[in-house]
């Protein structure tokens, strides 16, 4: 599999040593300073690659989801603080053919938290003493707040439960990122928590989509992608 890679901080040096350690090859790799040139000039540096990566900055999103569409290549969006675009990104993926898988956590373990949080949620449907909340911390360099994974919680509560549901966010420090989903009684208290020890799953996550996304058309979220593989696994 030869990689482009969108942003090459953290990140995506990151997943160029894990994708490196696996046996793929890392092609154009572009800093947070060029992956905000023209969409013209983006997408022909991508000619040639199976699929791109992108850890870079909310902002150029779309330039990225353009460029990508326009070269042929499957992109997976690993940047957060685009919400508000979906709708746009879809668009224009449909408009070029394209092929986009996105998430707001590429973590493989946050992804099975959210399916844990889902159950308990339904759990707590038919009992009003409880009262949900989200609480979540990042390190001081994270831009958006409240995190992309808390919107999705609040989401995934929200099909279950009625009324507001608060979030806290904290930045500081090198805190990898930590969610935690409470239901809060005055009798009692239940959390759920997921704590990443490191940027490493992130990584993994990022390149599993990598090999799912390639020869698919289409825009998907990595939810459906461990869908997927999750009910592989159990008929297997």
């Amino acid at each position: 599999m030869r990689i482009a890679l969108i942003g090459y901080g953290a990140m995506g040096r990151l997943v160029a040593k894990q994708a490196q350690d696996a046996g793929d090859e890392i092609g154009a790799t572009l800093t947070s300073l060029q992956a905000r040139c023209q969409v013209e000039e983006i997408a022909n540096s991508l000619h040639g690659h199976d699929v791109a990566i992108d850890f870079s900055v909310g902002s150029a999103v779309l330039t990225h989801v353009e460029a990508t569409a326009r070269a042929g290549v499957p992109l997976v969006e690993g940047t957060t603080g685009w919400n508000p675009r979906h709708a746009e990104a879809r668009n224009i993926v449909a408009e070029h053919d394209g092929a986009l898988v996105y998430g707001a956590n590429f973590s493989i373990g946050v992804n099975v938290f959210y399916r844990i949080v889902a159950h308990v949620a339904s759990l707590f449907a038919s009992v009003r003493e409880y009262e949900p909340f989200i609480e979540e911390a990042h390190h001081k360099r994270k831009r958006d707040a409240p995190s992309g994974t808390a919107l999705h919680l609040r989401d995934l509560l929200a099909q279950h439960l009625n009324g507001d549901i608060a979030i806290s966010s904290t930045r500081a420090g090198f805190i990898p990122g930590t969610h935690r989903v409470g239901f809060d009684s005055a009798a009692d208290q239940i959390t759920l928590e997921h704590t990443a020890r490191s940027r490493e799953g992130f990584a993994a996550g990022a390149l599993l989509a990598a090999r799912w996304i390639m020869g698919r058309k289409g825009v998907y979220e990595f939810s459906e992608v461990m869908e997927e593989i999750l009910l592989r696994g159990s008929q297997q």
